[in-house]
């Protein structure tokens, strides 16, 4: 059995969560199927496709990793991101906008989907323990802690080079966030909303990037969040005892100890009816 991979995932405009018993719900916007997960089983990892909200964004898509190393997709597949049934003995997996990404167990990655801006070009990566899609860039964390990064580098969300001692990183849609061993976040690229303002976080534990906004857990459970706030999205003073968030364009989804899940932001297309969600996964904190 593989460990245990995100078991929240928040897009565009859709919103995914595993259960403990390895089926997988989700709610909102499901135009293109991206919602369609009622049968899939024995997953261990959900990732849903983000990208910045516009008039011309919002199909989308949805991953799931099985326990057998195998991947499930539904939704939006214009640029084949959904092609990924011949995949086998993956570890992690991550969905951005028209693209997915598998680690393998030996560390390389699989790429499919949209290969415009070069957020594919990941075959030459080695020793990969996890990934990240933002907009138009890829992510991945390296085993000994450093980090690796293709695509769109025009905001320089890319200039990942020098980070060290990692434990997590995150990509959103022009920015990239990495979660250091001592608890320190470092970002780059950070948009004007002020989603890079992390220099003062301390203890944090878990990141999660929006498309305008950056979220953090800290140790003692209570939540952070910086950058744009329009929808409501960094609301999350309030929340305690969480273990795992995601966030996605304009909201952002946070897991309780308990299994219940809070969200905060834009509630457009049902994204954020998950309040009746029950028996879902729990990961244990380190």
């Amino acid at each position: 059995m593989r460990g245990c991979g995100p078991v929240l995932a928040a897009g565009r405009r859709h919103s995914v969560a595993l259960r403990q018993d390895g089926t997988v719900v989700a709610v909102g916007d499901g135009r293109a199927g991206e919602c369609d997960v009622d049968r899939w089983e024995d997953v261990i990892a959900v990732a849903a496709g983000n990208v910045h909200t516009a008039t011309n964004t919002g199909k989308s898509h949805t991953i799931g990793l099985r326990s057998d190393g195998t991947v499930l997709a539904t939704g939006w597949n214009d640029d084949q991101q959904c092609e990924v049934g011949g995949w086998r003995d993956i570890a992690a997996v991550a969905a951005g906008w028209r693209r997915t990404l598998g680690v393998a167990s030996d560390g390389t990655v699989l790429a499919t989907g949209r290969i415009s801006e070069g957020a594919c070009d990941v075959r030459s990566w080695r020793d990969i323990v996890a990934v990240s899609c933002g907009d138009w860039h890829s992510v991945g964390l390296c085993e000994d802690g450093s980090a690796v990064a293709v695509g769109n580098n025009r905001r320089g969300q890319c200039a990942v080079g020098h980070w060290r001692n990692l434990t997590a990183i995150a990509a959103g849609y022009l920015h990239t966030v990495g979660l250091r061993h001592d608890g320190r976040v470092l970002t780059t690229a950070a948009p004007a909303t002020g989603a890079g303002n992390v220099s003062r976080w301390e203890e944090v534990v878990a990141v999660a990037a929006g498309s305008r906004h950056t979220v953090g857990v800290i140790a003692s459970g209570r939540v952070l969040a910086v950058g744009d706030n329009s929808h409501g999205q960094c609301d999350v003073e309030g929340w305690d005892n969480i273990i795992a968030v995601a966030a996605g364009s304009a909201h952002t989804l946070g897991l309780c100890a308990d299994g219940a899940l809070v969200s905060a932001g834009n509630s457009a297309d049902g994204r954020r009816d998950v309040t009746s969600w029950i028996g879902l996964h729990c990961p244990e904190r380190d």
